[in-house]
C-alpha cells in the first residue's frame, strides 16, 4: 500500500508547484494520466465494461520485478472513470505459483471471463539455451505450464474458485521445444474476442529460451463454440487454430524467427485481421477469410500511401472502435537497422517511446474488407528517452476515448483527445489549410531572392518555475512549425531556404545539405539542435512542400515532405529527431530572410506558433496541390 501511494502522490504532484498552482501540462506526456494501484510490478492494465457500469481491469503484478517468484494477478473496479478503484481481488494468489498476463472477455450475459498463464506444475526451472542461462537452466518460469481460466457472474467482485485447463493443441514449434511438446511454452497479451456464438483467445507459442528470451515464436488462436453457452465452462470445447501445425509467422521472403504478440480485430465483413511483432524492423500482418482457419500469407505492414511502416520489438495493438475506425499504437522507428543489428533479438526491445498512433479505415479489395491506415501521430510520451511504455488497451466510454499503458512498475489510464483521433481518422480526406496559430502567412509576390518578412515570437521551451522557492527549470510544452512550398534549381550545400538567426547565430535556420536533404536547426546561444528531411526526397527543378514540426512536448522535430511523414527509410532508425531538453527558445532576428545563397524560388512560408499534428500538415500540402 506504501508503494501505491508514493505512485499516486507522484502523479498527482506532477501538475502542481509546491505552492499548489498548476503548472503547464501535456495531456500526452504519461505523468499526467491517473495510476491504476498495483503491488510494485504491473503490467497489461486490460479494461473490460461490466454490466453494472464498472470499468473491470486486471493486472499482472507482484512486490518483485517481471517474472519474480510471486507474480499474479489482481482486479479491482472503477466506478469514475479511472480515477479510483475499488474491489481489489486476487485472481490468484501472490503465494502460488506464478500467474501471468491475463486477458479478460465479457460475454453476452455479462459474465466475465479471465484468461492467463499458471505454473500448476510449480516447475521451477525449464530447459533454455548456454549461454546464456548456465547450465542451461531457464529460472524464469511465467512463460510456460498450462493456459487457464476463471470467470465472474457478479460484475468482477469476485473469480470462481475453480480454474480450468484450456487443452493447447501441439504445434510443431511445439514438438520441436526440449521437452518435445510435453511442457508447452507460451503466453498471451492480445485481447479475446468473441465472432457469431464463438470465443476466441490468442496466444503466442514459444520453441525456446535464449538470447532476447524467446528464441522463436508464432501466433496461434484458441476458439470455444460454447464457451459462452456451456451449463459448465469447464466442460466447454476449444480448438487450436490456424488448421495444421504452423501457426501466424513473419514474411516466407527474409522474415525472422520471431513472430509474437498477435493482436486481432474482427472487420464489417467477418474477416480477421492480426498485427504483430517481429524482430525484422517492421510489424507483419495477416488476414483471415474463414474465421481463424487459414490465413493469407503475412507481409509487412504499409501506410496507405504504400510506406512500410517501423517497429521494434514491442507489443504493437489495433483496436475497433466503435464508430467503425482503427487505432493501431507502435512506435514507428526500426527497419533495416533492426533488422541487420548483430543483437537484434534484444536490441529491438528499446525504444517504446513515443507511442505513435495510426487510423484505419476499410476499404474494399478483391478478397474482401482491408484496413487502409494513416500517417502516424505521436499519442503519449515521457520526457524521459529511455522510459519505456506498452501494452496498451483501448476503452470507449460516454463518447470519450481512454488509452491504459504501463511502464511495468506504473500502470495509467489516459484520456485521449477526441480531435486528435478525428485529425487522424480524417487524414485522407482533408484538403484544408490549418489557421489556428498561423503567425506568419507570406506568399510570393514579385521580385528576386532574398527577401524578408517580419519574424514572429515564437515559444519559450524551457524557463524558470517563479513559483518555487529555488526557481528551477522548468520544461514547457510548447511548439511551432515552419510550413513552406519552394522550388530548387539545383541540390547544392547550404542553400539557405529561411534564415531566422541573429548575428550571434540565436534563432532558426533552413538549408540544403551535401547530402542533398532541407536541414532545420535552432540555437538559443547557449544549446544548438538540429534535424535533416529523409534522403532521396528532393529533386531539382521539382515543386517541395515541407513542414517542419517542432514537438516541445516529447522533444520532437518531425518532417512531413510532399504529404509524406518521414521515418528514416533505409538511411536511418529514426525518421524523427530528438531536440535538447533545455534549449531555452528559437528567439532570434526580427526578421526572417528567405532564399540567401539560394538558387531557385520560394512560393509559400507559413509560421505557426504551436506543433501542427502530421494530419494537419498533410491537409496543408493538399491544400497546397488545389492552389493554381
Amino acid at each position: 500500500m506504501q508503494v501505491n501511494l508514493k505512485k499516486i502522490v507522484l502523479s498527482l504532484s506532477l501538475g502542481f508547484a509546491l505552492t499548489g498552482v498548476l503548472v503547464a501540462q501535456d495531456a500526452r506526456d504519461i505523468k499526467t494520466g491517473m495510476v491504476i494501484p498495483d503491488e510494485t510490478y504491473s503490467d497489461q492494465p486490460y479494461i473490460v465494461k461490466t454490466n453494472d457500469g464498472a470499468w473491470l481491469c486486471v493486472l499482472t503484478t507482484g512486490t518483485g520485478h517481471e517474472g519474480a517468484s510471486g507474480q499474479h494477478l489482481i482486479s479491482q473496479r472503477s466506478l469514475d472513470q479511472g480515477k479510483t478503484w475499488i474491489d481489489k481481488r486476487d485472481v490468484e494468489p501472490g503465494d502460488g505459483p506464478e500467474a501471468s498476463y491475463a486477458v479478460l472477455l465479457k460475454a453476452p450475459s455479462g459474465r466475465i471471463f479471465v484468461f492467463y498463464n499458471h505454473n500448476t506444475d510449480n516447475i521451477r526451472a525449464v530447459k533454455g539455451d548456454n549461454p546464456p542461462y548456465a547450465d542451461g537452466l531457464v529460472k524464469r518460469v511465467d512463460s510456460q505450464g498450462y493456459f487457464v481460466f476463471k470467470y465472474s457472474d457478479d460484475n468482477g467482485k469476485s473469480w470462481s474458485a475453480n480454474r480450468v485447463a484450456i487443452s493447447m493443441r501441439n504445434f510443431e514449434i511445439d514438438k520441436k521445444n526440449p521437452y518435445q511438446g510435453k511442457i508447452q511454452y507460451f503466453w498471451n497479451v492480445g485481447r479475446a474476442f468473441a465472432y457469431k456464438e464463438s470465443a476466441y483467445v490468442p496466444v503466442h507459442k514459444v520453441g525456446g529460451f535464449g538470447e532476447g528470451f524467446f528464441t522463436t515464436s508464432e501466433g496461434a488462436l484458441l476458439q470455444s463454440p460454447d464457451l459462452f453457452t456451456a451449463t459448465d465452462p469447464a466442460k466447454a470445447k476449444w480448438n487450436t487454430l490456424p488448421d495444421g501445425e504452423i501457426g501466424l509467422r513473419t514474411p516466407a521472403k527474409d522474415g525472422g524467427p520471431i513472430a509474437e504478440e498477435q493482436n486481432f480485430v474482427v472487420l464489417s465483413d467477418g474477416s480477421f485481421f492480426c498485427v504483430y511483432r517481429t524482430i525484422d524492423g517492421h510489424p507483419a500482418y495477416t488476414y483471415s477469410r474463414d474465421a481463424g482457419h487459414t490465413w493469407e500469407p503475412p507481409q509487412y505492414m504499409r501506410y496507405g500511401n504504400g510506406q512500410l511502416m517501423k517497429h521494434p520489438r514491442a507489443a504493437n495493438f489495433v483496436w475497433k472502435c466503435e464508430n467503425g475506425k482503427y487505432l493501431y499504437w507502435f512506435h514507428n522507428h526500426g527497419g533495416r537497422f533492426i533488422r541487420e543489428h548483430k543483437n537484434r533479438r534484444s536490441m529491438a526491445y528499446e525504444d517504446r517511446n513515443p507511442a505513435w498512433v495510426s487510423g484505419g479505415v476499410e476499404v474494399d479489395s478483391p478478397k474482401g474488407k482491408v484496413i487502409k491506415w494513416t500517417q502516424p501521430e505521436v499519442l503519449l510520451y515521457d520526457e524521459d528517452p529511455l522510459i519505456r511504455m506498452s501494452y496498451p488497451d483501448l476503452v470507449e466510454d460516454k463518447g470519450s476515448y481512454f488509452i491504459t499503458e504501463t511502464q511495468k512498475d506504473i500502470a495509467r489510464v489516459h484520456k485521449i483527445d477526441e480531435k486528435l483521433l478525428n485529425l487522424v481518422w480524417n487524414q485522407f480526406d482533408n484538403p484544408k489549410k490549418a489557421q489556428d496559430g498561423l503567425v506568419t502567412n507570406w506568399s510570393y509576390q514579385s521580385g528576386k531572392f532574398p527577401q524578408t518578412v517580419a519574424a514572429p515570437t515564437l515559444p519559450e521551451f524551457y524557463k524558470r518555475d517563479t513559483k518555487k522557492l529555488e526557481q528551477p527549470g522548468m520544461n514547457v510544452p510548447n511548439g511551432f512549425t515552419v510550413d513552406l512550398s519552394f522550388t530548387l534549381n539545383n541540390l547544392s550545400d547550404n542553400q539557405i531556404l529561411l534564415d531566422a538567426r541573429d548575428a550571434t547565430g540565436k534563432g532558426w535556420v533552413v538549408r540544403t545539405t551535401d547530402k542533398k536533404t532541407v536541414a532545420f536547426a535552432m540555437n538559443d546561444g547557449r544549446t544548438e539542435s538540429a534535424w535533416t528531411c529523409d534522403e532521396g526526397l528532393l529533386k531539382a527543378n521539382q515543386n517541395h512542400h515541407v513542414s517542419i514540426i517542432v514537438d516541445g512536448g516529447p522533444h520532437l522535430i518531425s518532417f512531413v515532405v510532399d504529404g509524406n511523414f518521414n521515418d528514416g527509410g533505409d538511411t536511418r532508425q529514426f525518421g524523427w529527431g530528438r531536440f535538447n531538453p533545455y534549449l531555452k527558445s528559437v528567439a532570434g532576428a526580427t526578421q526572417i530572410t528567405l532564399g540567401t545563397q539560394f538558387n531557385g524560388r520560394i512560393s509559400q512560408l507559413s509560421v505557426y506558433n504551436r506543433a501542427l499534428t502530421v494530419s494537419e500538415a498533410i491537409g496543408n500540402y493538399n491544400a497546397q496541390k488545389k492552389t493554381p
